[in-house]
């Protein structure tokens, strides 16, 4: 008996040994953590356990069978996040430059079938030099076996993806059908071909970093949610991101107890919104005034800034806030705004996360280039999937709200629950001074005349008082009173029961 625990022993050494101490001090010379370290990071102390430690690959082709490692370069199981259930993958670049083989790959897998059994999130650690060539097209089968998995699993349990490190060709597509991705700036790169490929092809001289950086993929492309400095900030705000997400679509959000009154009124609001309609404010400011704390989790801060998305909390409760931004192009609807917020409402829908929608919208962006890029059917999958949501919306309509956009913004007519404006709001087919010059077309040559139509437009029309007489808003509301109003509608809207039609799924304007 005592010869097997030795054996035991040893084995497990190997298998925490990874590729070898030299390979460990590379990775640390790059600045990056291993993949045992990455996991002691990111889950409670002493909760991980450990799956397949001793699985070793099987091929045997250029000189492989004499190069096993346990383990086969990731490292794989479960563990808790602030005591909740997560299953997670680190992939180990010590181990053949984390490599994905067929048994690489079932150890994905297996993790991925058991998430989805138990009703719990994904978190991969992306670290791969890609498919391993010496295993050929079993590679390639094993990256499927994962991207179907991803598929199936979309809606179900949310999936995290980290990219600590290189992830290239079809590596990249299994974090690009996960809900999150964090990258890691100077260590971590995505792209579907690298430099030397594009240069052969393209005759465009890029660098990896140029090429599919944190930074780039972070601000320019929008395909990471965040950029961080090194691998500890990363994994430190996944774990913050884990505490507002619910383990799978069976259940609600954790609710987090808070100190923070329902009933704060904020009076610094009733002046936030400028007498100028031209000028700016910061709708961050706002979000900051009404959530729990001033604990906001933005996601892509540094992409489509004319809108923001992220998570907060309202008594305790999650709630998925969308708002669109005055200081980053007026707050225009534009491709990569429309995107990135449609994603996200989908998101909280798929996840039952109550969305709070904050409008200041002067429209859609105008343009050949958006137009060419297809703006009308990107904008419609904002449209979409808002009018798809059968989560508790509240929207709050703070300044602008101007002909489609305002429809677009979770809007009476899209099914939201409950929506309010602030005394500041215009809800009209568009701004006073372009409806005048329409309208009174003949007295464009007169400025006197035109000033005057306009100022008649605007307080006929440029108020929230015409929208609410119909019914479209249900209140108009002071701005210091914003948090009370949200939660007392959050709270009445706890039980809401809606469902749409059955059908096998839409098809959303892609």
């Amino acid at each position: 008996m005592q010869d097997i625990l030795e054996r035991l022993a040893r084995k497990r050494d190997a298998a925490r040994a990874g590729g070898g101490a030299r390979r460990i001090e590379a990775q640390h010379a790059k600045g990056k953590l291993t993949a045992r370290e990455r996991l002691e990071i990111l889950l409670d102390e002493g909760s991980f356990e450990e799956w397949d430690m001793f699985v070793e690959h099987r091929s045997a082709e250029f000189g492989m069978a004499d190069q096993k490692v346990p383990g086969d370069g990731v490292v794989a199981g479960w563990g808790t996040v602030n005591g909740r259930l997560v299953f997670v993958f680190s992939q180990d670049f010590t181990v053949f430059g984390g490599s994905l083989s067929e048994a690489h790959a079932e150890k994905i897998c297996k993790v991925m079938d058991h998430a989805m059994k138990a009703g719990a999130p994904v978190i991969g650690l992306n670290d791969s030099g890609g498919a391993r060539i010496q295993e050929g097209v079993a590679s390639l089968g094993g990256y499927a076996e994962v991207f179907q998995r991803n598929v199936t699993a979309s809606g179900v349990i949310p999936q995290i993806s980290l990219i600590m490190g290189p992830c290239a060709g079809g590596a990249v597509y299994s974090p690009a059908i996960t809900d999150f991705i964090f990258m890691v700036k100077d260590s971590s790169y995505m792209f579907v071909t690298g430099p030397d490929v594009v240069k052969t092809v393209t005759h465009e001289t890029v660098t990896h970093e140029e090429l599919g950086g944190a930074l780039t993929h972070a601000s320019r492309s929008g395909v990471a949610d965040l950029a961080f400095e090194n691998d500890v900030e990363a994994l430190l705000q996944t774990r913050r991101l884990v505490d507002f997400l619910p383990a799978s679509n069976r259940e609600r959000a954790p609710v987090r107890p808070t100190l923070d009154s329902p009933d704060r009124v904020e009076p610094a609001l009733d002046t936030l919104v400028p007498a100028n309609p031209n000028k700016p404010y910061d709708m961050k400011e706002l979000i900051g005034k009404v959530v729990d704390d001033r604990d906001f989790f933005e996601i892509a801060p540094d992409h489509a800034r004319n809108i923001v998305v992220g998570f907060g909390r309202i008594e305790g409760a999650t709630v998925g806030i969308v708002a669109n931004q005055p200081m980053v192009l007026a707050g225009c609807l534009d491709i990569d705004s429309s995107k990135k917020a449609a994603r996200f409402v989908r998101f909280c829908d798929a996840f039952n996360i109550p969305l709070v929608t904050f409008v200041d919208v002067p429209g859609f962006l105008p343009g050949t280039a958006q137009e060419y890029g297809g703006i009308i059917k990107h904008g419609a999958k904002l449209l979409f999937a808002y009018a798809e949501a059968t989560v508790p919306k509240v929207t709050v309509i703070t300044r602008k709200a101007y002909g489609g956009a305002y429809d677009v913004m979770a809007s009476k007519h899209l099914r939201g629950d409950v929506n309010y404006a602030w005394p500041s709001a215009e809800i009209a087919v568009m701004g006073p001074k372009g409806a005048v010059e329409i309208i009174f077309r003949a007295d464009i040559g007169d400025p006197r005349k035109i000033e005057e139509r306009t100022e008649e437009y605007r307080q006929r029309f440029a108020n929230p008082f015409v929208a609410a007489s119909r019914g479209y808003i249900d209140d108009v509301i002071m701005p210091s009173a914003t948090r009370p109003r949200i939660a007392r509608s959050l709270a009445m809207l706890r039980g809401k029961k809606l469902e749409n039609p059955w059908k096998k799924h839409a098809n959303i304007p892609l």
